[in-house]
């Protein structure tokens, strides 16, 4: 059963045409797709369906004949004979183009489409975004480092104008400076006097002459730009380390984009990183594991001893506290955690052989707890 279309615009069946204008006027700014352009799918599609219904009830009720034919057929076409009826919706496809959305244009602004934007407002410039390859090194003590870029500059010659000199530049003839033209279209509302942005000049209500040499008219040139950065130490895989004011100039007056670091940190053949911590592996022989040994190993902040203790087991770890990374923005480091590796040795000679064998007859089954466990638990 199709919608009573007084009940779509909310209006009594004996409302005048200024409450149906009013009234779809209100609906038509509540429901318009500049709206839900952030919105779900299903939000979207909802929204565009009661769209549609609003702007076919308000067509036929803003039209005298329509109108006549609905209230007396309940059909805006008059009386239907057969199936099929009336199937026109009215209004269709909201490309923004023109036609109706430029009469929504004149009663709402628009809805924020670029068209009602001021061309000689401050525009900031455009960020400029590249990768840096750092070794272990340089992403753990820190840097500087000279980047290379192209990016966009204010011309030299004529400091953003795109005239060769101020007399080129002209009040433009067809809006007198304004940057926007008026004119008088008949709409369904009736004549309404629409202002649209010149094409002549752009909105920016002067024109140029004599165009600058060396930027073409453009106002701004592509330039190589070299900017030396300090990275800072600590940076890892991932980091984006933004330069301000480095990027594309601003248009207008407006601030120049920033230059945006990302970082990529080639891995080290001895650390792993994890956070700021870093893992390593030491390989001891079974005599120091055994009866305990003191090891001094290089570490990324010098020299240390790892103590270890009596009687280690392979994959035991070690915590050297504040010998890790240090952290961004601080004056503090992550830690070293060591994993132990003991390498039982090859290529014994027969003296060695019963020398172990020796050793190994020696033992008692309580110096060896993990093999006894183990024994414990197959019976």
């Amino acid at each position: 059963m199709a919608k009573d279309l007084y009940q779509i615009l909310g209006v009594d069946k004996n409302a005048d045409e200024e409450t149906i204008k009013k009234a779809y006027r209100k609906l038509a700014l509540k429901y318009h797709p500049d709206r839900y352009a952030t919105a779900t799918d299903a939000e979207k599609k909802d929204a565009e369906s009661k769209f549609k219904e609003i702007n076919h009830a308000y067509e036929v009720l803003s039209d005298k004949t329509k109108r006549s034919n609905y209230d007396t057929y309940g059909d805006e076409n008059g009386p239907q004979f057969g199936a099929g009826g009336a199937g026109g919706s009215g209004f269709s496809g909201f490309s923004g183009s023109g036609g109706f959305e430029d009469i929504l244009n004149s009663f709402f602004g628009g809805f924020g489409n670029s068209r009602s934007a001021n061309p000689n407002a401050p525009k900031d410039g455009e960020d400029i975004t590249v990768r840096i390859n750092l070794t272990f090194e340089e992403a753990y003590f820190g840097v500087e480092k000279q980047i290379n870029v192209v990016r966009d500059e204010e011309c030299p010659d004529c400091h953003g104008t795109g005239a060769r000199d101020a007399s080129s530049v002209q009040t433009c003839p067809y809006c007198h400076g304004t940057g926007y033209v008026t004119k008088r279209q008949q709409t369904l509302f009736g004549v309404q006097t629409v202002r649209t942005v010149c094409t002549n000049c752009g909105g920016k209500g002067k024109v140029i002459g004599d165009k600058c040499r060396t930027c073409r008219g453009n106002g701004y040139t592509r330039r190589n730009a070299t900017v030396r950065v300090k990275i800072p130490a600590g940076v890892d895989t991932g980091v984006n380390i933004t330069v301000r004011n480095e990027g594309n100039a601003g248009r207008n007056g407006g601030m120049k984009g920033n230059l945006v670091l990302v970082v990529y940190v080639q891995e080290s053949p001895r650390y792993k990183r994890m956070g700021y911590d870093l893992y390593m592996t030491l390989p001891i022989g079974f005599y120091g594991a055994a009866v305990g040994c003191k090891k001094e190993i290089d570490t990324m902040r010098g020299k240390t001893t790892c103590n270890i203790p009596e009687g280690t087991q392979s994959g035991t770890k070690i915590r050297v506290k504040g010998y890790g990374v240090k952290m961004l923005n601080k004056d503090s480091y992550g830690d070293l955690y060591i994993t132990i590796k003991v390498e039982t040795p090859k290529g014994l000679s027969r003296k060695q052989e019963q020398l172990l064998a020796d050793f190994e007859n020696s033992l008692s089954e309580g110096q060896y707890p993990q093999i006894k466990k183990f024994k414990s638990e197959r019976k």
